[in-house]
Protein backbone atom coordinates (compact mmCIF):
# COMPACT_ATOMS: atom_id res chain seq x y z
CA UNK A 1 0.00 0.00 0.00
CA UNK A 2 2.87 2.37 0.72
CA UNK A 3 4.24 1.89 -2.78
CA UNK A 4 0.79 2.48 -4.31
CA UNK A 5 0.44 5.74 -2.36
CA UNK A 6 3.91 6.75 -3.52
CA UNK A 7 2.86 6.19 -7.13
CA UNK A 8 -0.33 8.22 -6.61
CA UNK A 9 1.49 11.19 -5.04
CA UNK A 10 4.23 11.23 -7.68
CA UNK A 11 1.71 11.30 -10.51
CA UNK A 12 -0.52 13.79 -8.69
CA UNK A 13 2.36 16.24 -8.56
CA UNK A 14 2.98 15.74 -12.26
CA UNK A 15 -0.73 16.09 -13.02
CA UNK A 16 -0.71 19.51 -11.40
CA UNK A 17 1.97 20.94 -13.68
CA UNK A 18 2.03 18.83 -16.87
CA UNK A 19 1.21 21.37 -19.54
CA UNK A 20 2.27 20.95 -23.16
CA UNK A 21 0.45 17.84 -24.34
CA UNK A 22 1.62 14.23 -24.80
CA UNK A 23 5.17 15.10 -25.91
CA UNK A 24 5.74 17.15 -22.78
CA UNK A 25 4.17 14.44 -20.61
CA UNK A 26 6.59 11.85 -21.98
CA UNK A 27 9.41 14.25 -21.14
CA UNK A 28 8.12 14.82 -17.62
CA UNK A 29 7.77 11.07 -17.04
CA UNK A 30 11.27 10.34 -18.29
CA UNK A 31 12.82 13.10 -16.18
CA UNK A 32 11.00 11.97 -13.07
CA UNK A 33 10.99 8.19 -13.26
CA UNK A 34 14.07 7.38 -15.35
CA UNK A 35 16.56 10.05 -14.34
CA UNK A 36 15.44 11.01 -10.82
CA UNK A 37 13.54 8.11 -9.26
CA UNK A 38 15.29 5.43 -11.36
CA UNK A 39 12.21 3.20 -11.48
CA UNK A 40 13.47 1.87 -14.83
CA UNK A 41 16.16 2.51 -17.41
CA UNK A 42 15.87 4.23 -20.77
CA UNK A 43 15.54 0.98 -22.70
CA UNK A 44 12.60 -0.21 -20.61
CA UNK A 45 11.01 3.23 -20.79
CA UNK A 46 11.47 3.24 -24.54
CA UNK A 47 9.61 -0.05 -24.83
CA UNK A 48 6.65 1.42 -22.94
CA UNK A 49 6.61 4.48 -25.22
CA UNK A 50 6.80 2.23 -28.28
CA UNK A 51 3.86 0.15 -27.04
CA UNK A 52 1.74 3.26 -26.49
CA UNK A 53 2.32 4.40 -30.08
CA UNK A 54 0.48 1.42 -31.56
CA UNK A 55 -2.50 1.22 -29.22
CA UNK A 56 -5.61 3.38 -29.45
CA UNK A 57 -6.08 5.79 -26.60
CA UNK A 58 -4.21 8.59 -24.84
CA UNK A 59 -0.53 7.81 -25.44
CA UNK A 60 1.03 9.67 -22.52
CA UNK A 61 -1.62 8.43 -20.07
CA UNK A 62 -0.96 4.89 -21.27
CA UNK A 63 2.75 5.34 -20.57
CA UNK A 64 1.93 6.63 -17.08
CA UNK A 65 -0.49 3.76 -16.52
CA UNK A 66 2.21 1.25 -17.57
CA UNK A 67 4.74 2.92 -15.28
CA UNK A 68 2.35 2.56 -12.35
CA UNK A 69 1.70 -1.07 -13.28
CA UNK A 70 5.41 -1.80 -13.48
CA UNK A 71 5.96 -0.19 -10.07
CA UNK A 72 3.03 -1.57 -8.06
CA UNK A 73 0.87 -3.85 -10.21
CA UNK A 74 -2.74 -3.09 -11.07
CA UNK A 75 -3.28 -0.93 -7.94
CA UNK A 76 -0.23 1.10 -8.96
CA UNK A 77 -1.55 1.48 -12.51
CA UNK A 78 -4.88 2.77 -11.19
CA UNK A 79 -3.09 5.08 -8.75
CA UNK A 80 -0.94 6.52 -11.56
CA UNK A 81 -4.00 7.16 -13.73
CA UNK A 82 -5.99 8.77 -10.91
CA UNK A 83 -3.10 10.93 -9.75
CA UNK A 84 -2.23 12.22 -13.21
CA UNK A 85 -5.84 12.77 -14.31
CA UNK A 86 -7.42 14.11 -11.12
CA UNK A 87 -6.15 17.74 -11.31
CA UNK A 88 -7.46 18.33 -14.84
CA UNK A 89 -10.70 16.49 -14.02
CA UNK A 90 -11.35 18.73 -11.00
CA UNK A 91 -10.44 21.93 -12.85
CA UNK A 92 -12.63 21.17 -15.85
CA UNK A 93 -15.53 20.09 -13.67
CA UNK A 94 -15.33 23.34 -11.73
CA UNK A 95 -15.10 25.33 -14.96
CA UNK A 96 -18.13 23.68 -16.52
CA UNK A 97 -20.27 23.93 -13.39
CA UNK A 98 -19.17 27.40 -12.31
CA UNK A 99 -17.68 29.59 -15.02
CA UNK A 100 -14.94 29.56 -17.62
CA UNK A 101 -14.33 33.28 -17.09
CA UNK A 102 -11.48 32.47 -14.69
CA UNK A 103 -9.38 31.48 -17.69
CA UNK A 104 -9.52 35.09 -18.90
CA UNK A 105 -7.83 36.47 -15.76
CA UNK A 106 -4.50 38.12 -16.67
CA UNK A 107 -2.77 36.52 -13.69
CA UNK A 108 -4.08 33.06 -14.61
CA UNK A 109 -2.94 33.64 -18.18
CA UNK A 110 0.52 34.56 -16.88
CA UNK A 111 0.67 31.36 -14.81
CA UNK A 112 -0.43 29.23 -17.76
CA UNK A 113 2.10 30.94 -20.02
CA UNK A 114 4.89 30.26 -17.54
CA UNK A 115 3.94 26.58 -17.44
CA UNK A 116 3.88 26.45 -21.24
CA UNK A 117 7.42 27.80 -21.26
CA UNK A 118 8.32 25.11 -18.73
CA UNK A 119 6.94 22.55 -21.19
CA UNK A 120 9.36 23.88 -23.86
CA UNK A 121 12.25 23.32 -21.46
CA UNK A 122 11.11 19.82 -20.49
CA UNK A 123 10.48 18.66 -24.06
CA UNK A 124 13.84 20.05 -25.23
CA UNK A 125 15.53 18.19 -22.38
CA UNK A 126 13.63 15.01 -23.29
CA UNK A 127 14.68 15.28 -26.95
CA UNK A 128 18.33 15.64 -25.95
CA UNK A 129 18.25 12.88 -23.34
CA UNK A 130 16.26 10.40 -25.42
CA UNK A 131 18.39 11.03 -28.52
CA UNK A 132 21.48 9.99 -26.55
CA UNK A 133 19.74 6.84 -25.31
CA UNK A 134 17.79 5.82 -28.43
CA UNK A 135 20.02 7.00 -31.29
CA UNK A 136 23.03 4.74 -30.82
CA UNK A 137 23.79 4.05 -34.48
CA UNK A 138 23.89 5.95 -37.74
CA UNK A 139 20.66 4.24 -38.78
CA UNK A 140 18.86 5.40 -35.64
CA UNK A 141 20.01 8.98 -36.17
CA UNK A 142 18.87 8.85 -39.78
CA UNK A 143 15.43 7.54 -38.73
CA UNK A 144 15.10 10.25 -36.07
CA UNK A 145 16.04 13.05 -38.47
CA UNK A 146 13.85 11.71 -41.26
CA UNK A 147 10.89 11.33 -38.87
CA UNK A 148 11.29 14.88 -37.60
CA UNK A 149 11.58 16.29 -41.12
CA UNK A 150 8.50 14.44 -42.38
CA UNK A 151 6.37 15.39 -39.39
CA UNK A 152 7.43 19.04 -39.51
CA UNK A 153 6.32 19.24 -43.15
CA UNK A 154 3.34 16.88 -42.89
CA UNK A 155 1.97 17.07 -39.34
CA UNK A 156 -0.90 14.76 -38.51
CA UNK A 157 -1.83 11.29 -37.40
CA UNK A 158 -1.37 9.56 -40.76
CA UNK A 159 2.19 10.82 -41.15
CA UNK A 160 2.97 9.93 -37.55
CA UNK A 161 1.81 6.34 -37.96
CA UNK A 162 3.60 6.10 -41.30
CA UNK A 163 7.00 7.16 -39.93
CA UNK A 164 6.67 4.85 -36.93
CA UNK A 165 5.81 1.89 -39.16
CA UNK A 166 8.59 2.77 -41.61
CA UNK A 167 11.16 3.07 -38.82
CA UNK A 168 10.11 -0.28 -37.35
CA UNK A 169 10.33 -1.99 -40.75
CA UNK A 170 13.71 -0.55 -41.70
CA UNK A 171 15.29 -1.26 -38.32
CA UNK A 172 13.95 -4.84 -38.26
CA UNK A 173 15.12 -5.44 -41.82
CA UNK A 174 18.62 -4.22 -40.97
CA UNK A 175 18.84 -6.29 -37.78
CA UNK A 176 21.14 -9.25 -37.58
CA UNK A 177 19.62 -12.51 -36.49
CA UNK A 178 22.54 -13.23 -34.21
CA UNK A 179 22.13 -10.08 -32.18
CA UNK A 180 21.76 -10.72 -28.46
CA UNK A 181 18.20 -10.21 -27.27
CA UNK A 182 17.30 -7.57 -24.75
CA UNK A 183 15.80 -8.58 -21.46
CA UNK A 184 12.06 -9.10 -21.53
CA UNK A 185 9.25 -10.70 -19.65
CA UNK A 186 7.95 -14.18 -20.15
CA UNK A 187 4.94 -14.77 -22.36
CA UNK A 188 2.48 -15.07 -19.50
CA UNK A 189 -1.23 -14.93 -20.14
CA UNK A 190 -3.22 -12.77 -17.74
CA UNK A 191 -6.90 -13.47 -18.14
CA UNK A 192 -8.23 -10.69 -15.91
CA UNK A 193 -7.44 -7.87 -18.39
CA UNK A 194 -9.09 -9.86 -21.20
CA UNK A 195 -12.17 -10.43 -19.05
CA UNK A 196 -12.38 -6.76 -18.07
CA UNK A 197 -11.96 -5.65 -21.68
CA UNK A 198 -14.66 -8.07 -22.84
CA UNK A 199 -17.04 -6.79 -20.15
CA UNK A 200 -16.29 -3.15 -21.01
CA UNK A 201 -16.85 -3.76 -24.73
CA UNK A 202 -20.09 -5.64 -24.06
CA UNK A 203 -21.46 -2.75 -21.99
CA UNK A 204 -20.52 -0.35 -24.78
CA UNK A 205 -22.20 -2.24 -27.64
CA UNK A 206 -25.47 -3.36 -26.06
CA UNK A 207 -28.39 -0.95 -26.60
CA UNK A 208 -28.28 1.92 -24.13
CA UNK A 209 -30.86 1.75 -21.35
CA UNK A 210 -30.45 5.23 -19.93
CA UNK A 211 -28.54 8.51 -20.14
CA UNK A 212 -25.45 7.31 -18.25
CA UNK A 213 -25.33 4.11 -20.27
CA UNK A 214 -25.49 6.11 -23.49
CA UNK A 215 -22.73 8.45 -22.29
CA UNK A 216 -20.58 5.45 -21.41
CA UNK A 217 -21.19 3.73 -24.76
CA UNK A 218 -20.54 6.84 -26.87
CA UNK A 219 -17.35 7.86 -25.08
CA UNK A 220 -16.02 4.29 -24.86
CA UNK A 221 -16.44 3.83 -28.60
CA UNK A 222 -14.65 7.14 -29.26
CA UNK A 223 -11.77 6.11 -26.99
CA UNK A 224 -11.48 2.73 -28.71
CA UNK A 225 -11.17 4.28 -32.18
CA UNK A 226 -8.74 7.13 -31.62
CA UNK A 227 -5.02 6.95 -32.33
CA UNK A 228 -2.74 9.87 -31.62
CA UNK A 229 -4.08 11.46 -28.46
CA UNK A 230 -6.40 14.25 -27.43
CA UNK A 231 -6.38 16.39 -30.57
CA UNK A 232 -7.34 13.40 -32.70
CA UNK A 233 -10.30 12.50 -30.48
CA UNK A 234 -11.81 15.94 -31.12
CA UNK A 235 -13.73 15.11 -34.32
CA UNK A 236 -14.99 11.82 -32.88
CA UNK A 237 -16.38 13.51 -29.79
CA UNK A 238 -17.81 16.37 -31.82
CA UNK A 239 -19.67 13.88 -33.99
CA UNK A 240 -20.85 11.94 -30.93
CA UNK A 241 -22.15 14.97 -29.04
CA UNK A 242 -23.07 17.22 -31.98
CA UNK A 243 -26.83 16.88 -31.51
CA UNK A 244 -26.69 17.58 -27.77
CA UNK A 245 -23.95 20.20 -27.33
CA UNK A 246 -23.70 23.37 -29.39
CA UNK A 247 -20.51 23.97 -31.42
CA UNK A 248 -19.68 27.05 -29.34
CA UNK A 249 -20.04 25.14 -26.11
CA UNK A 250 -17.95 22.26 -27.48
CA UNK A 251 -15.14 24.62 -28.51
CA UNK A 252 -15.29 26.26 -25.08
CA UNK A 253 -14.68 22.87 -23.52
CA UNK A 254 -11.86 22.17 -25.95
CA UNK A 255 -10.18 25.49 -25.11
CA UNK A 256 -10.57 24.78 -21.39
CA UNK A 257 -9.01 21.32 -21.80
CA UNK A 258 -6.01 22.90 -23.51
CA UNK A 259 -5.64 25.48 -20.75
CA UNK A 260 -5.40 23.03 -17.85
CA UNK A 261 -2.57 20.58 -17.11
CA UNK A 262 -2.79 16.86 -17.73
CA UNK A 263 -4.28 14.77 -20.54
CA UNK A 264 -6.42 16.32 -23.27
CA UNK A 265 -8.84 13.39 -22.90
CA UNK A 266 -10.32 15.14 -19.86
CA UNK A 267 -12.29 17.15 -22.39
CA UNK A 268 -14.71 14.28 -21.64
CA UNK A 269 -15.13 15.72 -18.13
CA UNK A 270 -16.48 18.98 -19.53
CA UNK A 271 -18.71 17.27 -22.09
CA UNK A 272 -20.03 14.63 -19.68
CA UNK A 273 -21.06 17.26 -17.15
CA UNK A 274 -22.79 19.24 -19.90
CA UNK A 275 -24.65 16.16 -21.14
CA UNK A 276 -26.01 15.38 -17.66
CA UNK A 277 -27.06 18.72 -16.13
CA UNK A 278 -29.16 16.96 -13.47
CA UNK A 279 -26.15 14.90 -12.31
CA UNK A 280 -23.07 16.67 -13.68
CA UNK A 281 -20.51 14.97 -11.43
CA UNK A 282 -21.76 11.51 -12.38
CA UNK A 283 -21.90 12.44 -16.06
CA UNK A 284 -18.37 13.86 -15.96
CA UNK A 285 -17.05 10.77 -14.18
CA UNK A 286 -18.72 8.27 -16.52
CA UNK A 287 -17.63 10.11 -19.67
CA UNK A 288 -14.04 10.51 -18.50
CA UNK A 289 -13.61 6.90 -17.40
CA UNK A 290 -15.29 5.59 -20.56
CA UNK A 291 -13.01 7.58 -22.87
CA UNK A 292 -9.83 6.42 -21.10
CA UNK A 293 -10.91 2.84 -20.43
CA UNK A 294 -10.22 1.15 -23.81
CA UNK A 295 -6.64 2.41 -24.05
CA UNK A 296 -5.81 1.58 -20.44
CA UNK A 297 -7.27 -1.92 -20.59
CA UNK A 298 -5.34 -2.58 -23.80
CA UNK A 299 -2.12 -1.70 -21.97
CA UNK A 300 -2.91 -4.41 -19.41
CA UNK A 301 -3.76 -6.89 -22.16
CA UNK A 302 -0.58 -6.35 -24.19
CA UNK A 303 1.95 -5.36 -21.51
CA UNK A 304 3.46 -8.78 -20.76
CA UNK A 305 3.23 -10.00 -24.34
CA UNK A 306 5.02 -6.87 -25.52
CA UNK A 307 7.79 -7.34 -22.94
CA UNK A 308 8.24 -10.95 -24.12
CA UNK A 309 8.25 -9.98 -27.80
CA UNK A 310 10.80 -7.27 -27.12
CA UNK A 311 13.29 -10.00 -26.13
CA UNK A 312 13.39 -11.27 -29.74
CA UNK A 313 16.16 -9.72 -31.86
CA UNK A 314 14.01 -8.64 -34.80
CA UNK A 315 11.29 -7.22 -32.56
CA UNK A 316 13.88 -5.55 -30.33
CA UNK A 317 15.37 -3.94 -33.43
CA UNK A 318 11.93 -2.79 -34.58
CA UNK A 319 11.25 -1.31 -31.12
CA UNK A 320 14.62 0.47 -31.26
CA UNK A 321 13.63 1.89 -34.65
CA UNK A 322 10.31 3.08 -33.22
CA UNK A 323 12.14 4.74 -30.33
CA UNK A 324 14.42 6.54 -32.79
CA UNK A 325 11.33 7.73 -34.66
CA UNK A 326 9.80 8.86 -31.35
CA UNK A 327 12.84 11.11 -30.88
CA UNK A 328 12.00 12.68 -34.23
CA UNK A 329 8.35 12.89 -33.24
CA UNK A 330 9.30 14.72 -30.02
CA UNK A 331 11.58 17.05 -31.97
CA UNK A 332 8.75 17.98 -34.32
CA UNK A 333 6.38 18.40 -31.37
CA UNK A 334 8.96 20.62 -29.67
CA UNK A 335 8.42 23.06 -32.52
CA UNK A 336 4.69 22.55 -33.10
CA UNK A 337 2.68 22.83 -30.90
CA UNK A 338 4.97 23.31 -27.87
CA UNK A 339 7.37 26.05 -29.01
CA UNK A 340 5.12 28.07 -31.30
CA UNK A 341 2.33 28.25 -28.71
CA UNK A 342 4.62 29.35 -25.87
CA UNK A 343 7.53 31.41 -27.24
CA UNK A 344 5.84 34.56 -28.49
CA UNK A 345 8.54 37.16 -27.82
CA UNK A 346 12.32 37.41 -27.23
CA UNK A 347 11.80 37.52 -23.48
CA UNK A 348 10.03 34.17 -23.69
CA UNK A 349 13.04 32.66 -25.44
CA UNK A 350 15.30 34.15 -22.78
CA UNK A 351 13.23 32.44 -20.07
CA UNK A 352 13.44 29.14 -21.93
CA UNK A 353 17.24 29.43 -22.21
CA UNK A 354 17.54 30.14 -18.48
CA UNK A 355 15.19 27.29 -17.63
CA UNK A 356 17.06 24.84 -19.85
CA UNK A 357 20.36 25.79 -18.23
CA UNK A 358 18.94 25.31 -14.74
CA UNK A 359 17.45 21.93 -15.63
CA UNK A 360 20.23 20.50 -17.76
CA UNK A 361 23.39 21.94 -16.26
CA UNK A 362 22.46 22.76 -12.67
CA UNK A 363 20.14 19.73 -12.29
CA UNK A 364 17.53 21.89 -10.56
CA UNK A 365 14.69 19.72 -9.17
CA UNK A 366 11.52 19.99 -11.22
CA UNK A 367 9.52 21.60 -8.40
CA UNK A 368 12.11 24.35 -8.03
CA UNK A 369 12.18 24.81 -11.79
CA UNK A 370 8.39 25.21 -11.78
CA UNK A 371 8.73 27.90 -9.12
CA UNK A 372 11.43 29.70 -11.12
CA UNK A 373 9.48 29.65 -14.39
CA UNK A 374 6.27 30.79 -12.69
CA UNK A 375 8.17 33.50 -10.83
CA UNK A 376 9.70 34.87 -14.04
CA UNK A 377 6.33 34.77 -15.82
CA UNK A 378 4.52 36.55 -12.99
CA UNK A 379 7.30 39.14 -12.70
CA UNK A 380 6.96 39.82 -16.42
CA UNK A 381 3.19 40.18 -16.01
CA UNK A 382 3.52 42.54 -13.03
CA UNK A 383 5.93 44.77 -14.98
CA UNK A 384 3.45 44.94 -17.86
Amino acid sequence: MQRVMQVFLQFLMLGLVSFGGPAAHIGYFRKKFVEQEKWLDDDAYGRLVALSQFLPGPGSSQVGFALGYRRAGVPGAVAAFLGFTLPSFVLLYLLVTLSVDALDSPMVEAVIHGLKLLAVVVVADAVLGMSRSFCKTGLHWALAVLSAAVLLVFPGLAAQLAVLAFAAFVAAWQAREGKAPVSGGSARVHWLPFALLALAVTLAVVPATGLMHRIYADFFQAGALVFGGGHVVLPLLQETTGELISPDRFLTGYAAAQAVPGPMFTLATFLGADLAPQAPLLGATVATLALFLPGLLLVLVFYHGWEALAARPRVAAAAAGINAAVVGLLLSALYQPVFVSAVLAPVDMAMVVVGFYLLRQRQLPILWLIAVMLGMSLLRWSLG
